[in-house]
Order: C-alpha cells, then structure tokens, then sequence
C-alpha cells in the first residue's frame, strides 16, 4: 500500500451522474464501494465534495447575489452532498460521518481535526463539509487545507479524465497528458486542474496531488496501492 491516509475530493457534479444535477443514486452508490473496499483494505480515507450540482456561488454572483451570500449557498449546497454520500458509504458496510466547518448540529458535527483523525483511525470515512468556512476559498482550497491538517499522504482528485493534459483533450484530441509534473510547472502552465492557493498550500506541505478518473473501475484502489495511475503533481 503506497498511501496510508488520503484526502480524497470529488466534485458535486460527479455525484449528479451525466445530467449534472441533483444527486444520482447510481453514482453514490459506484462511488461508495469503491471508497468502502480502500477503507476495508486499510487506507484512512477523508473526503471533501463540492456542491456544484447544487448551487455554485461564481454563478450566482454573475446572476446577481451578493458574493459572500452566494458562496454561504454554496458551502450548505456541499453539506448536502456530504449527507448523501455518508448514507451511502454506510450502506457499503463502512461507518461515515459527516463534520461541518460551521455548526450544523444535529445534521453533522462541527469539525475538529482531532475528532476527524480519529474516526478514520478507528475505520470510518472523515467527510468533511462546508469548505472552509469562510467565503472566497473553493472546496479545492478546502480539500489541500483538510489534507495538510490530518497528515494526509496525498490528496486524490477524482475527475472525469484520467489525469493532467496541457490542453483540455475533449477540445484538443492531440492534447498531451502529463504521467508527473511539480507544482510550479502547473502554476507556470496555468494547468486549472486545481486552483493555485491549492497548489501552494500542497506544495509548502510536501503533499503530491493525484489527478485521476474516479469513473474508472477500480482505479482508486490501484492508485492507494501504488499503480501508476492518473497525473501525479509533486514537488519533484
């Protein structure tokens, strides 16, 4: 087993299957097992979901709210994606709770990093909601900072694609993929797989990033085993 703990982030419109929108059950329940039999093999896992499904406050600003209310909107919009990926982990036989940057109880715990750490040592899923807390930081933010709180080995970033390109390979069907670049390659290349005060904060804590394809069987198992899968961005 190559990482011991994870961080793992997965985007609210993953959890939305092919429409984009809302929750699809099917697609909870492809990404619970897969999530369940990391954790059954002994990997501590974190997860952090966005809530773009749902509501994403870049949007709402273009649509006329007010930034700081519309980034409030989308912190709750990733509690509820939380939620449901939590009843779902459970029902793949592994426990899950879900911790909530701002208070949220009786829905989910506030988040204390101590508390988080200890239920992942103890075998449950950690999934921590609410981004950060505050507005103008992106759930990538959120996931690079909860990855160096709890010590995580790595931060695995489930995508669509199997990894980095230097141009977007749906547009581009020359585009190239990167097997490994550092940090200051993709902020130099302007790569916008993650956003740069994610790429900092995981580059100042020695915490590669591995950009993978979530939709892919059995790729997240391959990967905490130590296949070279995916892009991996690394300070080497």
């Amino acid at each position: 087993m190559k990482y011991n703990r994870i961080l793992l982030k997965l985007s609210g419109e993953a959890l939305a299957g092919a429409s984009g929108k809302g929750l699809d059950e099917t697609q909870l329940a492809v990404y619970s097992s897969q999530i369940a039999k990391v954790v059954k093999g002994g990997t501590q896992v974190a997860i952090v979901v966005g809530g773009g499904n749902i509501f994403r406050g870049l949007q709402g600003v273009g649509a006329g709210f007010e930034r700081v209310k519309g980034d409030q909107m989308g912190m709750l919009a990733t509690v509820i994606n939380s939620i449901g990926l939590s009843l779902y982990i459970k029902a793949a036989g592994v426990p899950a709770e879900v911790f909530s940057s701002t208070r949220m109880e009786p829905m989910c715990r506030y988040y204390m990093r101590d508390d988080a750490v200890r239920f992942m040592e103890e075998g449950g899923v950690s999934i921590i909601a609410g981004g950060t807390g505050n507005p103008f930081f992106s759930t990538d933010s959120a996931s690079a900072l909860r990855a160096c709180e709890i010590g995580a080995d790595a931060l695995l970033k489930g995508t669509k694609v199997d990894g980095v390109y230097d141009s977007d390979p749906v547009k581009n069907p020359s585009a190239v993929k990167y097997t490994a670049l550092t940090f200051d390659k993709a902020l130099a290349d302007n790569l916008k797989v993650m956003d740069a005060t994610a790429f900092t904060l995981c580059r100042e804590n020695d915490i590669p990033i591995v950009v993978f394809n979530m939709n892919a069987a059995g790729t997240l198992e391959a990967i905490v085993a130590g296949e070279p899968l995916g892009t991996v961005v690394s300070n080497r």
